[in-house]
């Protein structure tokens, strides 16, 4: 049975973008969190996230090790686990290589292995791995096409660890994404729910796109629905492999390369804190 350490919690509170994480740091002793390998319980996940009782985020990411291994895993607000987080991702590298001194570092999540660099001028860039384009990859509900799935608007649907529905409009700004949100986030097609995109051709290398995150909401970027919406506007001829989405919170290099999907941006490590026991004990 998992078990919460209730001495004071470090953690750190990053972004990319806008698009805002906590982060925990599991590796000293003084900061193990954890007794078993249930991972975290929804209700502790959930309180930290409350942005008026908590601090707020729109994914957790907890950093373990095993040997050599650096392993990170993610939680949505809502308590469930995400497959990928390529911001936090890009984060977490960030610190790791601040704090090593080296150039690269890779991460084993979910996902698998991820690669990231430092490109300078406070750059970092992460390997998203390759784009799941099949049905049952993404996955959905049966077999089809997705490249044009049989939902109005003919969304394309791709997998980047997570699932992604990426509708191409015409003014990405003008749809009411709340309502629009929500409601393909359920869509049967998707029995895991999905990330929803939608997403403006501005530029034969250039999209402006706004995001709905399962499990969270409206978000001021996604890395993996970046890569996603960059995937799905190369496969329908729409751009190049090599594109800048422009997203709310700010702007990232997508290329989608023979290796994998490259995906290069800033990073913010915001400030440091600790939850008190009594926190920790109100969420239990």
């Amino acid at each position: 049975m998992t078990q919460i350490n209730l001495a004071p919690l470090p953690f750190m509170k990053m972004h990319g973008l806008g698009n805002d994480f906590v982060v925990l740091d599991a590796r000293a002793p003084e900061s193990a969190l954890l007794e078993g390998d249930s991972g975290l319980p929804q209700g502790l996940v959930r309180g930290i996230a409350h942005r008026q009782m908590g601090i707020g985020f729109d994914q957790l990411a907890l950093i373990t090790q095993d040997h050599e291994s650096l392993y990170l895993t993610f939680y949505n607000a809502d308590g469930s686990t995400a497959g990928a987080c390529g911001n936090a991702t890009r984060c977490v590298a960030r610190y790791l290589m601040d704090e090593s001194g080296a150039k690269s570092v890779t991460l084993v999540t979910e996902r698998g292995e991820l690669h990231a660099i430092d490109m300078g001028n406070g750059l970092t860039s992460v390997n998203m791995g390759h784009p799941q384009l099949e049905w049952h990859e993404v996955p959905l509900a049966r077999e089809m096409d997705t490249l044009n799935l049989p939902i109005d608007g003919a969304p394309t649907a791709t997998g980047m660890g997570n699932p992604h529905c990426t509708f191409f409009v015409e003014n990405a700004q003008a749809v009411d994404l709340p309502t629009f949100g929500a409601l393909h986030e359920h869509h049967p097609l998707y029995p895991q729910r999905t990330n929803v995109q939608v997403a403006e051709i501005t530029g034969t290398d250039r999209i402006r796109m706004r995001v709905w995150e399962r499990g969270v909401g409206i978000t001021l970027a996604s890395g993996s629905s970046s890569c996603a919406t960059a995937v799905a506007a190369a496969r329908c001829g729409l751009t190049g492999r090599c594109v800048t989405i422009n997203l709310d919170g700010g702007t990232l290099q997508i290329d989608w390369r023979d290796d994998g999907v490259w995906m290069t941006g800033e990073t913010m490590h915001v400030a440091d804190g600790t939850f008190t026991p009594a926190f920790l004990r109100s969420c239990l």
